[in-house]
């Protein structure tokens, strides 16, 4: 059983496959300051409560952008489970089949995006992942990434007009849009300037990349927000929560059939 792990900075998410499918998937906030045996305790009543034996795991694969929290859970992974997890780093990313130009400077989330988003549809298509940041991975037919656009994320967008801003509040993000552009009240006017004008970025992006490429690609949407902006469904081919952690499948499988070294 593969256990993959993806550490982002709101969540960290557990997945555990086998029987060519994703058999559990948990997902906990990401706390700087949390210590590896909390989240020890964490992950081992994850396993308690389906059941299951430490011992099902046979790897272990993370992907990080926090990297403070990186050593914490590999180490804690380690000891938990009695198996080296391999660690998505620049050194990694250059034997995956991507053509990424700076494997330095690129997110192993963004890489894992990268592999499922190709393997869903072998030609031209966007990842679009709403997390802390809203990134739009392009890759082309031939399973290269082209590159990445980045803004800030919903929550993160609302959060800097809370705490930038003496007079306007927190607000919670809505199942559903406003019905109006023109807020009648200091929450709707947040709710319609962000969540609508998050419509537009999207909307814009999609396109303006699609254009680019050249009129064609498919679109995969994943993160933790995918689905609560939902006049953008009609620009996805598919939704893909899992998308992330079955692109670190991927890499995993990618690594054992190759031979590659891992560090």
């Amino acid at each position: 059983m593969l256990l993959a792990v993806d550490i982002g900075n709101s969540n960290l998410v557990f997945g555990l496959y086998a029987q060519n499918k994703w058999q559990y998937h948990w997902r906990l906030q990401t706390i700087t300051e949390k210590s590896g045996p909390e989240y020890e305790i964490n992950l081992r009543n994850y396993f308690l409560e389906q059941n299951l034996s430490l011992s099902e795991v046979d790897s272990i694969i993370i992907s990080s952008v926090v990297p403070v929290l990186t050593p914490i859970i590999r180490d804690m992974l380690w000891y938990l489970f009695g198996k080296e997890p391999v660690v998505v780093n620049p050194e990694v990313i250059k034997q995956l089949p991507l053509g990424v130009v700076k494997p330095h400077e690129i997110g192993s989330d963004l890489v894992a995006n990268a592999m499922a988003g190709y393997d869903l549809f072998k030609e031209n298509c966007i990842v679009v992942d709403f997390g802390t940041a809203l990134t739009f991975t392009t890759i082309s037919s031939e399973g290269n990434i082209l590159g990445v656009a980045i803004a800030p994320g919903l929550k993160t967008s609302i959060y800097a007009l809370y705490r930038d801003t003496a007079k306007l509040p927190d607000i919670e993000i809505p199942l559903e849009l406003p019905q109006s552009a023109i807020g009648k009240n200091t929450e709707h006017a947040l709710q319609a300037g962000v969540l609508l004008g998050y419509v537009g970025l999207v909307e814009h992006l999609i396109g303006r990349i699609r254009e680019e490429l050249g009129g064609t690609c498919k679109v995969v949407a994943t993160g933790g927000l995918s689905s609560v902006i939902t006049p953008l469904e009609k620009h996805f081919d598919q939704l893909e929560p899992l998308l992330t952690i079955d692109g670190l499948r991927l890499i995993h499988n990618f690594l054992n059939s190759s031979n590659a070294q891992v560090s």
